[in-house]
């Protein structure tokens, strides 16, 4: 069960007029969008509803942390249309920890306070901005886009429209291209609410800690108080076709002094 965004053409009260450079609607329903020192970043705003997260037990190369349960979203809430790039991350923090370097290529080898550190920055420029991460239900609800699939595009993909191994299709399914390495944050299709890459390119980080799901129907979840890992979402470059499906589920370590460059962040907003 999924209640999904509704187009219209009133702007949200959470529409941060004071901080948005340009806005609008299209297609895909409303957008928002900053731009520092030239470099722009766009937001898709998801409305409030119902989702069921996690995956159901028949779905193929499912993981046991992926139990269903239903999760409302009371609030909706604003979210980039990619991850974070290279040109944004180097404009605002003057480095750039890649190791495929490209100004439209998503950042990498970042930690989770990495992206902290970044939003801390980014929101210590302009206090309105109120960046944050997205938790774990809304990047989830966010990725579906309506879908109860496997992927947001249905039962099955390839490395036409996601940027994974494609050695080892899903379900059997045709042998596609394994890139070995990230593509730029636009250059495959994007979801039916305009946000691109939410499978495979990079996993990404979410605000929540990790932890088991319960089989409850949930409000507005937002992880334990505590743990040892950080939740991370949605596959990459590197990954089989299993771990970029919308329900698969990660934990990162947050250790400055080992860089994967599979792993990288996606800008939500706070209310």
């Amino acid at each position: 069960m999924m209640i999904p965004i509704r187009k219209h053409t009133i702007f949200p009260k959470e529409f941060p007029e004071s901080w948005a450079s340009d806005w609008g609607e299209d297609e895909f329903g409303l957008w928002m969008a900053f731009t520092y020192k030239g470099v722009r970043q766009v937001f898709r705003w998801c409305e409030p509803g119902i989702f069921l997260m996690g995956s159901p037990p028949d779905e193929p190369e499912r993981n046991e942390d992926e139990l269903q349960h239903e999760v409302t979203l009371t609030k909706g809430f604003w979210i980039a249309d990619t991850v974070v790039t290279q040109a944004l991350w180097q404009t605002v923090m003057g480095n750039n920890p890649s190791r495929f370097k490209g100004k439209e290529l998503p950042i990498e080898q970042v930690w989770w306070s990495d992206a902290h550190a970044f939003i801390a920055k980014l929101n210590g420029m302009r206090e309105e901005l109120k960046l944050c991460l997205p938790t774990e239900a809304q990047w989830e609800y966010a990725c579906r886009a309506g879908s109860t699939t496997p992927f947001c595009w249905g039962e099955q993909i390839n490395s036409s429209v996601v940027n994974f191994d494609g050695s080892r299709p899903y379900k059997k399914g045709t042998p596609s291209e394994y890139r070995g390495r990230t593509v730029e944050v636009k250059e495959l299709p994007c979801n039916d609410w305009g946000l691109y890459q939410m499978h495979g390119n990079v996993s990404e980080w979410c605000e929540d800690w990790y932890a088991e799901y319960t089989t409850e129907a949930i409000v507005n979840p937002q992880g334990p108080e505590m743990g040892d890992y950080r939740v991370l979402r949605g596959g990459s470059w590197l990954d089989y076709v299993q771990s970029c499906r919308s329900a698969a589920r990660f934990f990162g370590f947050n250790d400055p002094h080992v860089h994967i460059n599979r792993i990288g962040f996606r800008l939500a907003r706070a209310h």
